[in-house]
C-alpha cells in the first residue's frame, strides 16, 4: 500500500527480493497539469511494469474493497506513504499484521511531514523506522531503525530520496528477521514524541523576524514543495538556496542591505541571510548574480 516516489523504491525492493506482492493497493489517478489529463500515482506505473494487479479505492470502508483485500490472503500488509488511514477492519486482516515504513526515527516527527520538519528544524540525523501499524497515528511498537545524517546541504527533496532507498532496504530486513525469528518488537517512548504536520503551499512565506540561522534551513526544508517565498512590493520570489551572511545590521527584518555586486542580502531578526538562488512567479530558477542583472533590487527595498 503506497502512493507516490518515496513507496516506489520499497515496491521494486520487495519484487527483487522475491516476495509475492499478491496487491498493490495506491490512491486514484489525479488530474494533472493545464490539460488537467487523469496522471497515474508513481506506484501504480511502477505496479504495472513489475505486472502486479492494482486496486485504487476511493475509500478503505468500501465492502467491494475490503472483500478484495481479504481475497488477497496477504500474511502482510506493507504500508509506505498511502496516504489512507487504514480503520480497524483493515488493520486486523493480515495474520502477520500491518508494516508501515516510516521516515523518521520514532518516536520523533509522527505525521504526515516528517522530512520537511527534520530540515526546517534543522537537525544533523534522521532516518527510517519500520513499525507494526495500530489504530494510533504512527504510535506502533518499533521493529527496526536506520540513521541517515543531514548535510549542511540537504534539501527534503535531496533527504527524501535517500530516506526512500533506506527504508526499500529496511523493509526486506525487516521481513527477514521475521523469518528468521530475530524480530523483536519495542514499544515506543510516547513522552518523547512529537509531531510533522503537513505543510500548506501558505507555509512557505518567509518570516524575516526570525534569526538567519533558522531561516537558512527553512528554506532547504521548503525545497522542492511547496517552497519557500517571499514578497518584494506585489511581485513574488521563491527562494531557493541561501547562506547566513556575516554582515553586521541593525536593520529591520526584511530590509536589503547593502552588499556587493551581484548579492542580495537581507536582515533578518539576528543576522543576515544571502540568498544565493531564486526565482520569480513568471521566471526561471536562476543563481541569485543572473537574476539580478535583469532585476534590480536596491538597498533599503523591503521584502515582506
Amino acid at each position: 500500500m503506497g502512493t507516490p516516489d518515496f513507496s516506489v523504491p520499497s515496491l521494486e525492493a520487495l519484487h527483487a527480493a522475491g516476495h509475492d506482492i499478491v496487491l498493490v493497493v495506491t490512491r486514484q489517478d489525479k488530474p494533472k497539469g493545464r490539460g488537467r489529463k487523469l496522471d497515474a500515482p508513481p506506484v501504480k506505473k511502477a505496479a504495472i511494469k513489475l505486472k502486479r494487479a492494482v486496486i485504487q479505492p476511493q475509500s478503505l470502508r468500501d465492502e467491494t474493497i475490503l472483500q478484495a483485500l481479504r481475497e488477497a490472503q496477504a500474511d502482510f500488509f506493507i504500508v509506505v506513504a498511502f496516504g489512507h488511514i487504514l480503520n480497524e477492519t483493515v488493520l486486523g486482516m493480515p495474520p502477520q499484521g500491518c508494516i508501515n515504513v516510516h521516515a523518521s526515527l520514532l518516536p520523533r516527527y509522527r505525521g504526515p511531514a516528517p522530512i520537511h520538519w527534520a530540515v526546517i528544524n534543522g537537525d544533523k540525523e534522521s532516518g527510517v523506522t519500520t513499525m507494526m501499524m495500530d489504530k494510533g497515528l504512527d504510535t506502533g511498537d518499533v521493529l527496526l531503525r536506520a540513521r541517515e545524517p543531514i548535510a549542511a546541504a540537504d534539501t527534503a527533496g535531496t533527504l527524501h530520496d535517500r530516506l526512500a532507498l533506506l527504508g526499500s532496504r529496511l523493509i526486506c530486513q525487516t521481513l527477514d528477521a521475521f523469518s528468521d525469528g530475530t524480530i523483536r518488537r519495542i514499544s515506543q517512548e510516547h513522552a518523547q514524541a512529537t509531531y510533522a504536520p503537513l505543510l500548506k503551499k501558505t507555509d512557505g512565506l518567509i518570516d524575516w523576524r526570525k534569526p538567519a540561522a533558522s531561516i537558512e534551513p527553512f528554506i532547504r526544508g521548503m525545497n522542492p514543495w511547496p517552497g519557500a517565498f517571499t514578497y518584494w512590493g506585489n511581485r513574488r520570489l521563491k527562494i531557493f538556496r541561501a547562506g547566513t551572511a556575516q554582515t553586521p545590521t541593525k536593520a529591520p527584518p526584511g530590509t536589503v542591505l547593502k552588499s556587493p555586486a551581484n548579492d542580495l542580502t537581507v536582515a533578518t531578526g539576528e543576522g543576515a541571510l544571502s540568498i544565493l538562488e531564486i526565482q520569480e512567479a513568471s521566471g526561471s530558477r536562476l543563481p541569485v548574480s543572473e537574476f539580478l542583472r535583469g532585476c534590480h533590487i536596491a538597498p533599503g527595498d523591503v521584502l515582506a
